[in-house]
């Protein structure tokens, strides 16, 4: 997978795409990571990207013409690079008016080979760059940051976590929380015992089948206590179903 993206403060990558799994990740060759100054594209000589907004109005708005010609080269280059019928990119938004990023959005983003980020500053974009530029636009919350940095940031990692080969662990992607659909189970590591605190008897069984059993069943419970939203599109048996309602009905005597 290539990534691509497009901000002003192209430093602000340095350390996250040069180090830990992403670091790792463009070493083996799973994943190419670039950040592009927009602002390079610029056509007068101050180098300007934004401007007052028409109309009126508080903030300045990034104007549209440095961010295609961007955009542009980075698809040039790519062309020369790839086979001629290599499927054009996503191209991403990071903004707040966008749709919440999930790990489904990553699942899904994952199945391309070429994704673009275009980070945002000032009061927002000259709305040509959403309609006709962008695939998606994205947010991490309902709340406003500085820029779209540390947003596209948070997306890159938790798509290019899922490259096959990028984990040590091949398993690890699949049982995170919210792959499931549920929130993962608790963890526990060596010592045994530490200052009086065991760790679960069916841990240390080594009986896989009731350690599966355990793990699903804790997974209900935790997801139940701190995301019952989650509990609603949830692939769930018929059997855990009655055994939820009658643990939410207990939880609720007791609260009371």
């Amino acid at each position: 997978m290539r990534v691509d993206v497009l901000t002003l403060f192209p430093e602000m990558f340095e350390g996250v795409f040069g180090t830990s799994i992403l670091g790792k990740a463009q070493t083996k060759g799973l994943v190419s990571l670039n950040a592009v100054n927009f602002r390079n594209y610029a056509t007068n000589k101050h180098n300007t990207v934004d401007d007052t907004p028409y109309g009126g109005g508080g903030g300045m708005v990034l104007k549209p013409d440095p961010i295609f010609a961007a955009v542009e080269d980075v698809l040039e280059k790519r062309s020369k690079e790839s086979a001629a019928s290599a499927k054009p990119p996503r191209t991403i938004l990071m903004c707040p008016q966008g749709e919440t990023f999930t790990q489904k959005k990553a699942e899904e983003l994952v199945q391309e080979d070429h994704l673009i980020f275009i980070c945002g500053h000032y009061e927002g974009y000259d709305e040509r760059i959403r309609e006709f530029l962008v695939t998606d636009e994205l947010s991490i919350g309902d709340y406003v940051l500085t820029g779209g940095e540390l947003p596209a940031m948070v997306a890159i990692d938790s798509v290019a976590r899922l490259i096959p080969g990028v984990l040590g662990n091949e398993t690890s992607a699949v049982t995170d929380s919210f792959s499931t659909g549920l929130l993962e189970y608790p963890h526990y590591t060596r010592p045994p015992e530490f200052r009086g605190m065991k760790v679960p008897d069916v841990l240390l069984s080594g009986h896989h089948l009731n350690i599966d059993a355990w793990r699903r069943e804790q997974s209900l419970i935790r997801t139940l206590e701190r995301r019952p939203d989650m509990l609603d599109t949830a692939e769930l048996t018929e059997k855990e179903r009655i055994w939820l309602d009658k643990l939410r009905s207990e939880m609720e005597r007791t609260s009371e």
